[in-house]
């Protein structure tokens, strides 16, 4: 695992390199970028089923890195498959190998305090560059202010929330710790619990919900996880969903009211379907045995709705379905979203979340007597890491690949 290191041991030691940062473009499939950069198809083929299944996860925008020698040759590819694994490509010998290792990144608290100009939204995204901090504090009142009616231009707002850092760079999405907005003097505030969803200062959950099971009587076969160390195999691991064992033709029902955003046929989830539902939440149903008729790329589905059949499609050992949970665009564990069964906090769990918030509440203080600027999450450009003079020209063709 000593080859985790090069980033931080290359500008000593291959002065003649260059490590280049890309956007992962959309529509691009693993094998697609493995031919585009003259790779081996063997570093999809020649893996095991686990991890083809991560190459369907790569997202849209997410930052990858290449690093060339001296002769345009490529020694190593970094790829985020998630805030906690990438994929990492390198030489060896006359070929390239491919294994998953953890992602190395720092996470950062930051806040951030304004007056209001626009909007919450306009003047969250103008200051943030994050979509996703700006999208998050305003769908945390959205059921219960009314920012258009009651807001007046001066009104003041606080977030606290932590950052992720990869390379000097922010990477992944920023997490809301808390949210306070003022209107006419009288404060409201949504606040992070424990487990992972938002209250208000009543500890009523502010977020809606999906359905518990998308199968009915199915038996979780294989949990979620990030990252696992594997002690036999000794290597790192993921599973970026909830199986559910049950017998071939099970019907799969939507967990929740959206949009089917795809529907088709992929190499490593088999027969899948993708609904994009409200707050920036998207489901995941792969390895069916068969869509349900009808459903297909724009079409509304209802929580409930039969989507799909239970099967066995793609790289599966057995009739299952792989329910798989992601909120603006970071997959999450859907034990701890979906089976949750009250709004409302009450008991241990809701002193719980008072001392938390109390917490949270002396930080939104400390934010508004000591007011910070919050930091800008920059459009990602082709960026060199190491002797900048050495990065190769991109061809007209690669600027169009892999600049959008």
């Amino acid at each position: 695992m000593v080859r985790v290191f090069w980033l931080l041991l290359a500008p000593l030691v291959l002065l003649a390199s260059s490590v280049e940062t890309y956007k992962w473009s959309e529509g691009e499939s693993y094998l697609m970028f493995l031919e585009r950069l003259h790779l081996p198809q063997a570093l999809y083929y020649d893996i095991d089923s686990d991890d083809q299944k991560l190459t369907e996860e790569l997202r849209t925008g997410m930052p990858y890195q290449v690093m060339h020698d001296r002769n345009g040759t490529i020694e190593q590819v970094l790829i985020p498959v998630s805030d906690e694994l990438q994929l990492h490509l390198y030489r060896k010998a006359a070929t390239y190998a491919f294994e998953a290792i953890p992602v190395i990144a720092s996470t950062e608290q930051e806040s951030i305090t304004l007056s209001i100009e626009n909007s919450p939204y306009y003047d969250i995204l103008k200051a943030t560059g994050s979509r996703s901090l700006a999208h998050t504090f305003v769908a945390g009142f959205k059921n219960s202010l009314n920012f258009r009616r009651d807001l007046r231009k001066g009104d003041r707002l606080v977030m606290v929330y932590t950052q992720k850092y990869r390379l000097g760079s922010p990477f992944g999405m920023p997490e809301l710790k808390v949210g306070m907005i003022e209107m006419r003097g009288k404060r409201h505030s949504v606040y992070l619990n424990s487990d992972e969803r938002y209250y208000d200062e009543k500890g009523r959950q502010v977020e809606g919900f999906l359905l518990s099971r998308p199968v009915r009587n199915g038996r979780v076969s294989s949990g979620f996880t990030l990252r696992r160390f594997h002690p036999i195999l000794k290597r790192y691991r993921a599973h970026l969903g909830v199986d559910y064992a049950a017998p071939r033709g099970t019907p799969v029902l939507a967990a929740g009211s959206g949009t089917v955003i795809f529907a088709g046929r992929t190499r490593g989830y088999g027969n899948l379907v993708k609904v994009r539902h409200g707050d920036g939440y998207v489901t995941l149903y792969a390895h069916l045995k068969a869509l349900k008729g009808g459903i297909r790329s724009g079409k509304p589905v209802k929580q409930g709705q039969v989507i799909g059949y239970v099967g066995s499609t793609g790289l599966s050992t057995g009739p299952h379905l792989h329910f798989g949970l992601y909120k603006n665009g970071r997959a999450i564990n859907p034990a701890r979203v979906v089976q949750v069964t009250t709004k409302q906090l009450g008991g241990k769990a809701l002193k719980a979340f008072k001392g938390r918030m109390a917490s949270l509440d002396t930080k939104v203080e400390e934010v508004l007597a000591h007011p910070t600027e919050a930091v800008k999450v920059e459009t990602i450009d082709n960026a060199c890491y190491i002797d900048p003079e050495s990065c190769r020209p991109l061809k007209k063709g690669e600027i169009n690949e892999t600049h959008q």
